[in-house]
C-alpha cells in the first residue's frame, strides 16, 4: 500500500504537501509568497496540494498508482485521445521546484535546465524536488516496471519535460532566503525565457502569488508571442466566502488558468473562484510520482494545471502549427460539464476533455484564412442584397467642362467675397468720419460759450 514520505508528519486532508514559493518583490523589497496550486491549508504556498500518501515502486504500490492514475485520465477522456497522439515531439517546460530525472516513471524523458534558485540553500544541500517531480509525472510520465505496466503514466507520455527550477519546496532550508532576497526576483521570468529559447511548446506553472510581477508578465507575453501555450494553476484560496483574490501568473492575459474539480466533477472547495479561471481538471486525491521512486496523493490546482498542460501538449503534437489562441479555443470549446450560462468563476468554461479538444483542434487546423478581398457573397448587416455593382464609364470631355465651370464658379465666389469686404470696410470708416466731425462742432460750441460767460463776470 502507499505509505507517507519519510519525515512528513500526518496532516489534515486539506493540508498542503509542498509550499512552492513565487517571489514577487514590491517597491519596498518585501517578498510575497506564492502558492503553487496545490493545497488548501492556511499558509500553503505551493500549487501542488495535500500530501495524502507516498510509497515505493516496489510491490503493489506501482500497480495501485497505475489504477488510480488511469481513473483520473479516464475522467478527462485521455485514453481516447491516445488513439490520435501521445505527445511525441513536444517539449513541456515545467517551471517548478525541479524534477528528479532518476524516477523510473520519468527516466529518459527529462531535460534538466538551470537552477535559478542557486545560492538560496546552504552549500552542498540537495533539493528534494518533491513538487516538480509530481507535476512532471502527471504531464509526461511513461510508467515503470515490466512493459511499463505499473506506475504513473501522464497525459502526454511521449512528450519530454524541460525542468527549470524557479521556486523552492517549503521544507528547504533556503526557503526564507529565497522568499526575501531581491536577487531571486527575476527567477520565474528568467525561467520562462529560458524554456522558450530551448524549444518548449507548452509551459506549466503550478505556482502563484497574490502580487503581480511586471517582469513575469513581460516574460509570459514573450512566450505567447513565440507560439508557446502557457498554463498555470488558479490557486487554492477558494475556501472562504465570496470570490478569491487573483493569483499570478494565472491571472495574466493569455494564460490558461486552471481550477480543480473533485471526482463528481464539482469545484473542489479549495479551488479559487474568480474571473481568471478558464478551465478545470481533476484536483482531489491525484496520485503522482515522488522523488526516489515513490508516489504521493495530492489535492490542489497544481495537478489540475498539469493535466491541462498535458492536453495542450497532445494538441501541439498533432497540430504543431496551431497557435496559443487557437489551442486555448480548442480547449474551451470542447469542455464538458459546463456551468449554467456557459461560464462561472468557479469552474470557468467547464472540465477539460482531451479527446474532444483534439477534435476541436482538428476543425480549427482545417480552416484556412481567407486571402485577398472577401468573397462576393460576404457582406455585413441583415438588409437586402444590393445586387451587383454597376460600373459607369467616364466621359473625359464632360469632366473637363465641369472642371472649367467649377473653376469659374470658384473665381466668382472669391470676387464676391472681395467686394463684400470693401463695402464692409467703407461702412466702418464712414461712421468714424462722422464722429470726428461731430466732435469738432462740439469743441467750437464750447469755446463760444466759454467766451460769453467770461465777459459777464469780468470787472471794470
Amino acid at each position: 500500500m502507499l505509505t507517507r514520505p519519510p519525515g512528513v508528519a500526518a496532516r489534515p486532508a486539506t493540508a498542503v504537501l509542498l509550499s512552492a514559493v513565487l517571489v514577487a518583490l514590491g517597491a519596498a523589497g518585501l517578498a510575497c509568497p506564492v502558492r503553487a496550486a496545490a493545497g488548501t491549508a492556511a499558509g500553503a504556498a505551493t500549487a501542488a496540494g495535500t500530501a495524502a500518501a507516498t510509497g515505493t515502486a516496489a510491490g503493489g504500490a506501482g500497480q495501485q498508482a497505475r489504477a488510480s492514475d488511469l481513473a483520473e485520465l479516464a475522467a478527462i477522456d485521455v485514453p481516447a485521445a491516445w488513439q490520435v497522439t501521445r505527445g511525441r515531439g513536444v517539449i513541456v517546460g515545467v517551471l517548478d521546484t525541479g524534477v528528479d530525472s532518476r524516477v523510473p516513471d520519468l527516466r529518459g524523458s527529462v531535460i534538466t535546465g538551470p537552477d535559478f534558485t542557486r545560492g538560496a540553500n546552504p552549500p552542498g544541500y540537495r533539493p528534494p524536488h518533491w513538487h516538480g517531480t509530481f507535476i512532471a509525472s502527471l504531464i509526461a510520465g511513461h510508467g515503470s516496471g515490466p512493459g511499463l505496466a505499473s506506475g504513473v503514466i501522464g497525459v502526454a507520455p511521449a512528450a519530454r519535460i524541460l525542468s527549470v527550477r524557479v521556486i523552492l519546496d517549503d521544507n528547504e532550508p533556503g526557503f526564507p532566503i529565497y522568499n526575501a532576497n531581491g536577487h531571486y526576483e527575476d527567477a520565474i521570468a528568467s525561467g520562462i525565457r529560458y524554456a522558450v529559447r530551448r524549444g518548449a511548446g507548452v509551459l506549466n506553472m503550478s505556482l502563484g502569488s497574490a502580487s503581480a510581477a511586471p517582469q513575469v508578465r513581460e516574460a509570459i507575453g514573450y512566450a505567447i508571442s513565440r507560439g508557446v501555450v502557457v498554463v498555470a494553476s488558479a490557486g487554492n484560496d477558494g475556501a472562504g466566502p465570496g470570490r478569491s483574490q487573483f493569483s499570478y501568473p494565472a491571472s495574466y492575459t493569455g494564460v490558461i488558468s486552471v481550477g480543480a474539480l473533485d471526482a463528481e466533477h464539482q469545484r473542489a472547495p479549495f479551488s479559487d473562484r474568480n474571473a481568471s479561471v478558464v478551465l478545470c481538471a481533476p484536483g482531489v486525491d491525484v496520485v503522482g510520482a515522488a522523488p526516489g521512486g515513490g508516489y504521493q496523493a495530492v489535492n490542489g490546482t497544481s495537478p489540475a494545471s498539469a493535466f491541462v498542460a498535458g492536453v495542450a501538449a497532445l494538441i501541439r503534437s498533432r497540430y504543431p502549427r496551431l497557435g496559443p489562441a487557437l489551442v486555448r479555443q480548442a480547449l474551451i470549446s470542447s469542455a464538458r460539464y459546463r456551468p449554467a450560462g456557459g461560464y462561472s468563476p468557479g469552474v470557468g468554461f467547464g472540465e477539460v476533455d482531451a479527446a474532444a479538444a483534439l477534435r476541436a483542434a482538428a476543425r480549427l487546423a482545417a480552416q484556412r484564412p481567407a486571402r485577398g478581398l472577401a468573397p462576393a457573397a460576404a457582406r455585413f448587416g441583415s438588409g437586402p442584397s444590393p445586387g451587383p455593382i454597376r460600373v459607369t464609364r467616364l466621359d473625359s470631355s464632360r469632366i473637363a467642362v465641369h472642371q472649367r465651370l467649377a473653376a469659374a464658379g470658384a473665381a466668382g465666389f472669391l470676387i464676391a467675397l472681395l467686394a463684400l469686404a470693401v463695402v464692409i470696410g467703407r461702412g466702418i470708416r464712414r461712421p468714424a468720419r462722422m464722429a470726428a466731425w461731430a466732435a469738432r462742432l462740439a469743441r467750437r460750441g464750447a469755446a463760444v460759450a466759454t467766451g460769453a460767460s467770461g465777459s459777464r463776470s469780468r470787472r471794470q
